[in-house]
């Protein structure tokens, strides 16, 4: 008796179905993003509505939780490579994420915020690289785009779906209050706890660990060969020996993260405009639409061109809405670059990420994405702490202030995308078993 095989002959071929563990992690981060969506985009105007906290301290929490979860990146994609799977470190981190939103209920300080913003954040740093690892072992590399853009625009779909709960909360809890009360709030956390767990469960029940084959050949059929070494010796953030080109790539990653403070400073732009708490959040629901209904065919655009190409235009996007935020003076203008802020997530999020899987060995993916994050969010910190400084403190006498991030914001990813165009080599130009 013959089995059937687990893998499709040419999974490259048009009509080719994507693997499980598309699905699964695609229908995970859609339940995880309806509700963490339901709490992300308002815990800014609670920290600054309802406990009163600066601007620069909104940057402290957002830059410490970032670059803690992305430092946990490395050792989990690490730690993934060692054991061989993908599956349980990312359930687990699911699970420690999930486990902390309660919290949110009876915090009354912009301490206990950023301590319970932290442990969610460990969640994250947790799953995120062994989760793209395993969708980049189950998937061919001339669908890998698709895939990784499939799975953002689920992401982002979530996001939607969170974004519109919240708004009706918001609707039959104060109305169309321009500031946020504590108890709406309060109420989001506990709307958000049944998808966090779901999203949890659809992991444990629905993915299954596939790794590289023997040799550390991509068990998709379009990975590199491995160089024995997966997971060897202690986590650290290396960049040489990961691929041709994968060190020029992070380097250009972290002179655009530099720029890139917490979206929790659009969010106060937005407020600062002239935005009433509902407004805001059907401004967010709009940017996620926009986000969701680009991200897959651009994951597939990306994997017909140069997926630097499509990294670098996004950059460049990026710098222009980025100038056109620090130059907004209505409602009417934020609103256009929050829909042109989810054109660029669309483009960059599929590619960047098959990028990473194009540019290092099969074996070593893991350690790959957790260095890759590990280095960007090493910028993540800083990067938010000068958003915080600019807006406040160093232009704020001259009325600049609040322009002044985003024109820094602006000029890094400019810088950025330009280098990525000049020092990252053309990717490999085998995409077939």
């Amino acid at each position: 008796m013959t089995t059937r095989p687990a893998e499709p002959r040419n999974p490259n071929r048009p009509g080719a179905r994507l693997h499980r563990n598309v699905w699964a992690t695609s229908g995970t981060s859609f339940f995880t993003d309806v509700s963490s969506e339901m709490l992300l985009n308002v815990l800014p105007l609670f920290l600054s509505n309802v406990l009163g906290v600066r601007v620069w301290a909104v940057g402290v929490v957002e830059g410490l939780a970032e670059a803690t979860s992305s430092i946990l990146k490395l050792y989990s994609g690490w730690l993934s490579d060692r054991l061989g799977t993908r599956k349980w470190p990312a359930v687990a981190g699911y699970a420690v994420s999930a486990l902390s939103k309660p919290f949110y209920y009876v915090a009354s300080s912009w301490g206990a915020v950023a301590a319970i913003r932290w442990g969610d954040r460990v969640g994250k740093g947790v799953r995120t690289a062994p989760r793209d690892a395993l969708l980049a072992d189950s998937t061919p590399d001339g669908r890998r785009g698709l895939a990784f853009g499939l799975h953002r625009a689920a992401d982002t779909a979530g996001a939607v779906i969170g974004i519109a709960v919240s708004i009706w909360v918001v609707g039959q809890v104060q109305g169309g209050g321009a500031l946020l009360e504590a108890e709406t709030f309060r109420t989001l956390v506990l709307w958000s706890l049944l998808p966090a767990f779901l999203g949890v469960a659809v992991l444990a029940v629905g993915a299954r660990d596939v790794g590289p084959r023997a040799g550390g050949r991509d068990n998709g059929g379009g990975g590199r060969e491995g160089d024995g070494t997966a997971g060897a010796g202690r986590p650290r953030l290396r960049l040489r020996g990961l691929g041709r080109g994968f060190a020029a790539f992070v380097a250009c990653s972290v002179i655009f993260e530099l720029g890139n403070s917490a979206d929790a400073f659009l969010v106060l732009r937005a407020q600062e405009r002239g935005l009433s708490v509902a407004g805001i959040l059907w401004l967010l629901l709009a940017f996620n639409v926009v986000y969701t209904l680009v991200s897959t065919p651009a994951g597939a655009l990306a994997d017909r061109i140069p997926r630097k190409r499509v990294v670098a235009a996004a950059w460049g996007l990026y710098a222009l809405v980025y100038l056109g935020f620090a130059l907004a003076g209505t409602a009417a203008h934020i609103t256009v670059l929050y829909l042109l802020y989810g054109c660029y997530h669309g483009l960059v999020a599929g590619a960047a990420k098959a990028l990473v899987a194009d540019l290092v060995p099969a074996s070593l993916r893991g350690t790959a994405y957790g260095g890759y994050a590990a280095a960007i969010g090493l910028a993540t910190l800083p990067a938010s702490l000068v958003a915080g400084v600019l807006w406040e403190g160093l232009f704020a006498w001259r009325g600049f202030g609040p322009a002044a991030p985003f024109v820094f914001g602006a000029a890094m990813a400019g810088v950025a995308a330009v280098l990525l165009l000049v020092v990252v080599p053309g990717e490999r130009v085998d995409r077939t078993d």
